[in-house]
């Protein structure tokens, strides 16, 4: 009895042991902005494929685009600009590059705000809609993809050198959004997929597309263990849930 019950567990372990090394487990770097739209595209595929494991890192691209130079088990890239993706290319972590996404850059503020409808351009009155005291919700613009681009458009409005002693730079946009839902900002300059997934705040107005470069999100695919999922993440039911949360996917 002994010795049937000693076969047994020997394979119940090597049964174990087969299907801890069948399972897949597939590391994803994302911006910080793609946090729900990749969650919920991981669930999606963990249906279909339930041996296989997605692991998420979000945060600033810039901040992913180091950790990956210095070593860290990144499986894909995903960033929220060209800047960091090119980095790795230059530095012969990534060998290419495929344009996943297209985003754009609004003006939010908190819901309870009285502010509506403003009209971002040069002559925008921005000593009214940000009194002196109150501040601005940005990604820090000297390295946050979504500063970056806030700055841009703010420096080709001619109003950026005025409006930095107001700025509350945030490490990622989530940080910058999270200001402003708090009120400890009055308004924040974030993507519009951020400002579609809060409750908390309200798009108050768009910059114009012609002041900053276009907002693309370029994905790598770091590991070809990974290859199945990246090409998920160009098909129709993955475009379905990036458009659901404001992603331009053409």
């Amino acid at each position: 009895m002994k010795k049937i019950i000693g076969v047994l567990l020997s394979l119940a372990t090597l049964f174990a042991s087969l299907s801890t090394s069948a399972s897949q487990k597939i590391t994803v770097f994302a911006a910080a902005s793609l946090t729900n739209a990749m969650q919920e595209i991981a669930t999606s595929y963990q249906t279909e494929h339930q041996d296989c494991e997605i692991v998420f890192s979000f945060a600033s691209s810039s901040v992913l685009a180091k950790q990956i130079e210095q070593g860290a088990p990144a499986d894909i890239f995903m960033s929220a600009d060209q800047k960091w993706m090119d980095y790795l290319i230059e530095h012969k972590v990534a060998t290419d590059k495929q344009n996943l996404l297209k985003n754009g850059l609004v003006l939010i503020a908190p819901k309870q705000s009285k502010l509506e409808n403003v009209e971002i351009n040069a002559n925008t009155n921005w000593q009214t809609i940000l009194p002196k005291g109150e501040r601005l919700a940005v990604g820090d613009p000297d390295h946050v993809p979504a500063g970056l681009y806030a700055k841009e458009s703010l420096t080709n409005l001619g109003v950026f050198d005025k409006l930095l002693p107001q700025m509350a730079p945030a490490s990622n946009v989530r940080d910058a959004l999270m200001l402003v839902e708090r009120n400890e900002a009055a308004l924040g300059i974030v993507y519009s997929t951020d400002a579609k997934v809060s409750d908390k705040v309200k798009i108050i107005g768009s910059f114009p597309a012609d002041t900053f470069k276009s907002i693309e999100y370029p994905i790598t695919l770091l590991k070809a263990d990974a290859k199945e999922f990246y090409q998920y993440l160009n098909s129709e039911k993955a475009k379905t849930i990036f458009q659901k949360y404001g992603f331009i996917t053409d």
